[in-house]
C-alpha cells in the first residue's frame, strides 16, 4: 500500500476473486447516444452500502455541471443500470466495502459506480476527454479492471490544475487510486493499440461519494 503526498492519495487492492467475478460484466458494456459514447462503454448506477451489503436505488442519470466538465457539462446523461448479476456479486461488495471503509464513510452511504470500457478506435483514443479536472465531489476510486492490447491510460494527478503531474501511473488489474478529489485534480493519458486491428481495451470502474471528512481529507 501507498500513502503518498499530504493523504490525498492511498493505493490498495481488490482481491483476486473479486476481480475474476467484475471483468467479464465489461463484454456487454453498452454504447451510449452521448459525445463519448462510441469510444467510452459504460454503465452507471447509485447505490447505497447498508450493513455490509450493496443496495441498489433507481437513480440512473448523471450530471455535471459544465464548470466543473467543460467537456458535457450541464447535460442530464442517462446510462443503463450495473447489471444485478454485477451489483449482486461478492466482488462488487467488496470494491463498495473497500471504498467506505478507507474513507471511513457512514453506514448507507450513497455510492455512484460508473462502470466503464474505454476502447481504442482512433490512432489516440482519449481516456478523459475532459483533460486536467475534478469530479465535484469528495471521494473517489479508480480502479484498474483490465487492460488488453494498449499502451498509455497512465492516470495523472495533479496538486492544480496548472501545475506539472506529480503522479503518474498504469494502474494494473484489481490495482485501486483512492482520491481526495477537493484536494486533487486528475487527467489520464490517451490509449492507441499495440498491434493495429486487432481490439484494444481499458476497463476500469470509478467510484464517487460526498461529504464526510477523513483521513484523506486531512
Amino acid at each position: 500500500m501507498l500513502h503518498s503526498h499530504l493523504n490525498t492519495l492511498h493505493i490498495t487492492q481488490l482481491s483476486k476473486n473479486a476481480l475474476s467475478q467484475l471483468a467479464p460484466s465489461f463484454v456487454s458494456l453498452p454504447h451510449t447516444e452521448h459525445a463519448d459514447g462510441q469510444y467510452r462503454l459504460r454503465r452507471y448506477s447509485v447505490v447505497r452500502f447498508i450493513a455490509g451489503d450493496v443496495v441498489p436505488t433507481d437513480k440512473h442519470e448523471f450530471m455535471q455541471s459544465d464548470d466543473i466538465n467543460h467537456f458535457q457539462g450541464n447535460v442530464i446523461r442517462h446510462f443503463e443500470p450495473i447489471l444485478s448479476s454485477t451489483i449482486k456479486s461478492e466482488g462488487m461488495r467488496e470494491m463498495c466495502e473497500l471504498f467506505v471503509a478507507s474513507n471511513e464513510l457512514p453506514d448507507g452511504q450513497e455510492i455512484e459506480i460508473h462502470q466503464m470500457r474505454i476502447a481504442a478506435i482512433y490512432d489516440e483514443t482519449q481516456v478523459a476527454p475532459e483533460g486536467v479536472h475534478q469530479d465535484g465531489f469528495d471521494h473517489i476510486a479508480i480502479i484498474g479492471i483490465d487492460r488488453h492490447n494498449i499502451v498509455g491510460g497512465e492516470i495523472m494527478l495533479y496538486q492544480d490544475c496548472h501545475d506539472a503531474p506529480f503522479f503518474r501511473k498504469v494502474l494494473d488489474n484489481g490495482e485501486v487510486a483512492m482520491l481526495a478529489d477537493n484536494k486533487l485534480w486528475h487527467n489520464a493519458r490517451p490509449i492507441r493499440s499495440i498491434e493495429h486491428g486487432e481490439e484494444g481495451h481499458m476497463d476500469v470502474f470509478v467510484l464517487t461519494a460526498k461529504g464526510v471528512k477523513n483521513a484523506l481529507q486531512s
